[in-house]
């Protein structure tokens, strides 16, 4: 059973790397809010399924982990989709991109994975936080 000093860690963990994921995206679709819950919900559910909540029973605690997956994959398409139709062609796909790892984050935290939770946190924002140049179109 994990400690519960631990758990509470982790959970504010979560909601930092979610908040500074968040900053990084605040003018997007999906913005602070958005990905400070996404990571500390990841979070929450992967602690609920690895504790003992589960004692005694046949459940497979890393199929609960896949089923995070599954549910953020419809959350990120639900972004494309939602722009799509405002805009009649696909963006978004960053913001979804990040909708995913933001959620492997927050699994990883979870997991008490701490090295591989902050070395991909900081990857992502150093990603996300890059810009490319905009290519100036050639006027005849």
């Amino acid at each position: 059973m994990l400690a519960e000093t631990e758990g509470l860690v982790r959970i504010f963990a979560s909601v930092i790397i979610g908040i500074l994921i968040g900053y990084f995206r605040r003018r997007k679709a999906a913005g602070l809010r958005t990905f400070t819950l996404i990571c500390l919900g990841c979070t929450a559910f992967t602690l609920l399924s690895f504790n003992d909540f589960f004692a005694g029973s046949n459940t497979d605690s890393a199929r609960i982990v896949g089923h995070i997956i599954a549910g953020i994959g419809f959350l990120g398409m639900g972004v494309i989709w939602h722009s799509f139709k405002q805009k009649g062609r696909p963006v978004g796909l960053t913001t979804a991109a990040t909708v995913w790892v933001t959620a492997a984050i927050g699994i990883l935290i979870g997991l008490g994975s701490w090295v591989e939770a902050t070395t991909v946190a900081a990857l992502t924002m150093a990603i996300v936080y890059y810009r490319e140049p905009k290519t100036l179109k050639k006027e005849n």
